[in-house]
């Protein structure tokens, strides 16, 4: 058994994307948007660096774009094998994908009108019907011989909902090997989502290292945090403005808001959910509710359930959103992209960065080169629709909320195996990789390889 990797490696956290040769068989493993990067649609459309027409088998972590927003890409360039997912990642991925094939097709219309008449997008609806298609989804913890001498299993990531860590067993030379990718791991203890299973065994384990530098907030010290911000923002009379992913964060900060809907006097904001598309996934999130964990199915069976607050605003088309924009104080703005590098947060920003009462809530990670990375790191000005927009607005990274599993966490998850296997750290920034496979060295004494692309691995 080899690995190749060919995304989200050498530095970079976007375009999951890794091949494994197992028992004379290929599996891929993600097929990730490139996400962030100056260069991002090149590279997004350059041939694969594999042979599209070998693969077998294809194993999706979960629903993020970066994970999945290329596979309508592969399917267009020719694979036509089995997908194999969690049932809750079958059911969100029409959602990601559609809205990603209508992005690239706007894109290339405005191409067009900017002299670029040869412009195409990157996909269309098509390619995504096809490729939903091939899903084959799978339950938590069933193993499914997905080709000959090769098993497949999915276990709860708790990263977001359906979201898996991947084990590949495969029978080679008389004996089995073992793979475990992490996919995205989420935070112990985190809202709505289980933790993330405990693996006891692997020959070789493919770890995301987002925030292996770095330990987030107690959850106790973000409730006062985000309070605080609440509190001054009903003071000075301006809105709060929170770029949010649709697939999971968005869910757990109406999570949030129900459980400290009176504490932190959310009563007098009307909060508004300017995303269609998150408003679709809370359908998902409904059926299956099964997946949650205990305490968010107390919540959901109380009298204030955390999708239907009575200041809840659901926006479903272009003039309900444009309407939010004459509000000029007492609005809580949920909207994507989590990373502002597109969607209608861009819109809300462009409207309220000049504002000195206004504030911006950063509950998710920037990716570098991205107009959320940018805010965090203190831009005063940024560009929006052709304009210079002087950034008075506060700012407030609140990392407490992270879906992302920190690097005490990390440290604790490796422990759960016997023995210790050999680690490769994927997913992470340069200085947070280096200083997880440090701290993976100091604690247990083993030698973490960094994926570079197109690195190949033996296990």
């Amino acid at each position: 058994m080899r690995v190749e990797f060919h995304g989200a490696a050498g530095g970079e956290v976007t375009g999951s994307c890794h091949l494994v040769h197992a028992n004379g068989r290929r599996v891929l493993f993600d097929c990730g948007m490139i996400q962030g990067e100056p260069d991002e649609d090149r590279r997004n459309r350059a041939p694969f660096p594999f042979d599209v027409g070998a693969i077998d088998a294809v194993a999706l972590s979960h629903a993020h774009i970066d994970h999945l927003g290329r596979l309508p890409l592969l399917v267009k360039r020719g694979y036509a094998g089995p997908v194999y997912v969690h049932e809750a990642t079958a059911a969100l991925a029409p959602i990601m994908l559609e809205d990603a094939a209508t992005l690239a097709a706007h894109d290339a219309e405005w191409a067009h009108r900017h002299g670029q008449p040869h412009a195409e997008p990157l996909y269309d609806l098509d390619d995504v019907r096809r490729a939903l298609r091939l899903l084959r989804p799978l339950p938590y913890a069933a193993t499914r011989e997905i080709l000959p001498g090769v098993r497949l299993t999915l276990q709860d990531a708790g990263h977001i909902l359906g979201s898996s860590i991947v084990e590949l067993a495969a029978d080679e030379g008389g004996r089995t090997r073992k793979l475990v990718y992490t996919g995205d791991l989420g935070m112990r203890g985190a809202p709505i989502m289980r933790d993330p299973a405990r693996i006891a065994q692997a020959d070789l384990v493919l770890m995301e290292a987002t925030y292996g530098d770095r330990n987030h907030r107690s959850r106790a010290d973000t409730v006062t945090e985000l309070g605080e911000v609440f509190r001054h923002a009903r003071a000075g009379g301006g809105n709060v403005l929170i770029p949010a992913f649709a697939v999971g964060r968005t869910q757990e900060l109406l999570y949030w808001f129900a459980r400290y809907h009176e504490e932190w006097g959310l009563a007098q904001f009307h909060i508004f959910l300017d995303s269609p598309m998150a408003t679709k996934v809370i359908g998902v999130y409904e059926r299956f509710d099964a997946l949650f964990d205990e305490a968010a199915k107390r919540l959901w069976s109380g009298k204030l359930k955390p999708f239907q607050l009575p200041n809840l605003h659901l926006t479903v088309d272009t003039a309900q959103s444009k309407a939010i924009n004459r509000v000029s104080s007492g609005a809580i703005i949920i909207a994507g992209s989590g990373m502002c590098n597109g969607g209608r947060i861009r819109h809300h920003l462009f409207y309220n960065l000049g504002k000195r009462n206004a504030h911006v809530i950063f509950v998710g990670y920037q990716a570098a080169g991205t107009l959320g990375r940018r805010l965090v790191d203190g831009a005063q000005t940024v560009q929006l629709f052709g304009e210079t927009i002087r950034v008075e607005a506060m700012r407030h990274t609140i990392g407490g909320l992270s879906a992302h599993i920190d690097q005490a966490g990390l440290l604790d998850w490796y422990g759960g195996f016997d023995g210790r296997p050999p680690v490769c750290l994927v997913h992470g920034e340069n200085p947070a990789r280096n200083a997880l496979a440090e701290k993976l060295r100091q604690r247990y004494g083993v030698a973490p390889a960094l994926s570079e692309p197109g690195m190949t691995l033996e296990v």
